[in-house]
């Protein structure tokens, strides 16, 4: 079941795409959008981590600048609008919307309580952020790019954290793949994931770049991860 929801914020107030799970209540999940804003992609995965059991819960992070845009990576017109809107992007006024986001969904009443954060690209920097700023019970990052910038506040993770990284991402090159996976080794709630010979973006469902095995094993430990944090009493 989907419905739209609507989160208030000193600054605002910004939509949301929600999928829920047949059994109520259950743990909620903000799910942190690419460059490319709530689009078919973000909600598929809000839809599928619904069918896991989780109320998932994706928000217009780029309200500010361009509310409700919908891109795909499909053609350069697109691509390059996603670009400019990372450039126009607040990263602490994202942030900020996001635990808004975290605390909207613990107040909800067919929520557990738990909540978690995933993140893709621009949304996996944004949950590596999250994570180490504010109070979630799980998060997960995958190719967060420009990650290897924001080094320092690993030092910060309290909460259980994954980070899926491509071995080939073009975007976040091997010496910052090897600043953010060192940064993190000192962390033993956090557990870091390379896929190799894999390209940036190798999950996103509609991407030119997806490749169905990476994207099975990601999701795969996702799954088991998210579980063991959010679903355990």
């Amino acid at each position: 079941m989907h419905d739209p929801f609507r989160i208030t914020t000193a600054g605002g107030s910004f939509t949301a795409y929600v999928a829920r799970p047949q059994k109520l209540p259950a743990p909620a999940i903000v799910v942190v959008h690419e460059v490319f804003g709530v689009n078919a992609d973000m909600r598929q995965s809000c839809d599928e981590l619904a069918a896991q059991g989780y109320l998932a819960i994706c928000p217009d992070l780029f309200w500010r600048i361009a509310p409700g845009v919908e891109l795909s990576d499909r053609t350069e017109a697109e691509r390059a609008q996603g670009l400019a809107l990372y450039d126009a992007f607040d990263l602490d006024a994202g942030v900020d919307d996001i635990v808004a986001t975290l605390q909207a969904a613990r107040a909800m009443p067919d929520v557990t309580g738990k909540v978690g954060v995933v993140g893709y690209c621009l949304g996996g920097l944004l949950a590596f952020l999250t994570v180490a700023r504010a109070d979630c019970d799980a998060a997960v990052a995958y190719y967060p790019g420009n990650a290897d910038r924001y080094a320092r506040e690993a030092s910060r993770i309290a909460s259980p954290l994954i980070v899926h990284l491509a071995e080939k991402d073009e975007y976040i090159p091997t010496d910052a793949q090897r600043e953010i996976s060192s940064a993190l080794k000192e962390c033993p709630q956090v557990q870091v994931y390379s896929y190799p010979g894999r390209g940036h973006a190798f999950a996103r469902h509609l991407g030119i770049s997806y490749d169905a095995e990476a994207a099975a094993l990601a999701n795969g430990r996702t799954a088991a991860f998210l579980a063991l944090h959010l679903q355990r009493l």
